[in-house]
């Protein structure tokens, strides 16, 4: 069982597990980092539509970053649900979206921005890789 700490829609740190989650369906979606552009978008993104997509599962957000990095990132963009912190990518690794990546012809690991619907029992509904940000909220709502 994995458990990572994460800060909730309050900026409470807490350890989590997708155990915690059974019984729920859950929007899991990985990016790459805090306060960047497209991780910002994507995230407000999310807190835009949170009615939408609450009333038919929580959310999730899940990078590399820091707890600390996570409060400002939540702060800064009034994020509204839970981000969790995976420095080890133990995660990301375990969703196969640690992977090798390049910019600019330099090859390095990271994070390939992804999304998960996971049902009520665990099991993976839906999944996006390499997801282009714009319009993706709508794609998982209409997804649920």
């Amino acid at each position: 069982m994995i458990k990572l700490s994460g800060i909730d829609a309050n900026g409470i740190e807490r350890e989590y597990s997708l155990k915690d989650f059974l019984g729920k369906k859950v929007v899991l979606y990985f990016y790459p980092k805090d306060n960047t552009s497209g991780c910002t978008q994507e995230a407000c993104d999310f807190r835009d539509n949170f009615n939408r997509l609450t009333s038919k599962a929580t959310v999730i957000g899940v990078s590399p970053d820091s707890i600390k990095s996570h409060l400002n990132f939540q702060s800064k963009h009034g994020l509204n649900f839970i981000l969790l912190s995976d420095p080890e990518h133990t995660l990301a690794q375990k969703f196969g979206v640690w992977a090798e990546k390049s910019m600019y012809g330099k090859k390095y690991m990271g994070i390939v921005r992804s999304t998960f619907i996971i049902g009520e029992d665990g099991e993976i509904l839906k999944e996006w890789r390499k997801v282009k940000v714009k319009g993706h909220v709508d794609e998982v709502i209409e997804a649920l």
